[in-house]
């Protein structure tokens, strides 16, 4: 496995992404009470890709694994530091956790069946992922003026029936609402605030836009400056800015292992 300067175990730099990450990329309550609730009555969770600790319940014993320097360095103190290591190759004995959770990551994983079997095997409970599912993100209204960041999303994210194989168990997927003031600044987040979508961190805090260069970037901040100052956005899309939850392609996967543990 070839990691970046900086640890990145992916095939994006966090060493530059983590700049903005933290001002833009708050954990959502909403979202994270699904998430803590689909980990049941673990008391030891293992967090991989852990990064700045976004989604990390304060109420468990939280391991983090974090292969970026980078973002383990933007942890708060209150938090655990986290392992250096990446899923492919957890340092963990089989069954260490009550359960496991990764949030955004499984896109950055190089190897995603070895990565998913590590977590299984060092997991002895449910495993809670949440991710994009690849045949939902072209659906955003992004994709009219920039496609390459959604064909880039939709073409790492997995999908969740690969998710299922790999966890194996019995697996649930869910598609997980997200709030008009979501404060985790992913690209969906911004669904009736697209004028958020014009500041280059918030766009930098987001993996997908690193595989856009600069022009389209600039293309990007022409094309949607103007549909806003026109009107055009409003006319197609001004219904969003009312809507209180979008069901966009964002999918809470959780795999429960069949047998004692199990449901």
């Amino acid at each position: 496995m070839v990691r970046m300067r900086d640890g990145s175990a992916g095939d994006a730099d966090y060493g530059v992404i983590a700049r903005t990450y933290t001002d833009h990329r708050k954990p959502e309550p909403r979202i994270a009470a699904l998430l803590h609730a689909a980990l049941g009555g673990a008391r030891t969770v293992l967090n991989v890709g852990a990064g700045a600790g976004s989604y990390e319940p304060s109420d468990r014993d939280v391991t983090p694994v974090e292969p970026s320097a980078s973002m383990r360095a933007r942890r708060p103190a209150h938090l655990p530091a986290a392992v250096d290591a990446t899923a492919e190759s957890l340092p963990f004995p089989d069954g260490s956790f009550d359960a496991a959770m990764t949030t955004f990551s499984v896109h950055q994983w190089s190897g995603l069946s070895r990565g998913l079997a590590e977590v299984r095997r060092v997991t002895t409970g449910p495993v809670a992922v949440l991710t994009c599912d690849p045949a939902l993100v072209r659906d955003f209204w992004l994709y009219e003026y920039c496609p390459k960041v959604l064909d880039t999303e939709a073409s790492r994210y997995p999908a969740p029936s690969a998710l299922a194989e790999g966890l194996g168990g019995t697996t649930t997927v869910t598609r997980v609402p997200i709030p008009l003031d979501c404060s985790d600044g992913f690209n969906e987040a911004y669904y009736g605030r697209p004028e958020a979508l014009l500041d280059p961190g918030a766009r930098q805090a987001c993996s997908a836009w690193s595989f856009v260069d600069e022009a389209a970037h600039s293309r990007f901040h022409e094309d949607l400056s103007r549909d806003l100052r026109d009107g055009t956005w409003d006319a197609r899309h001004g219904h969003l800015r009312a809507l209180p939850e979008l069901r966009g392609s964002l999918v809470l996967v959780v795999s429960t292992p069949d047998g004692p543990n199990g449901p």
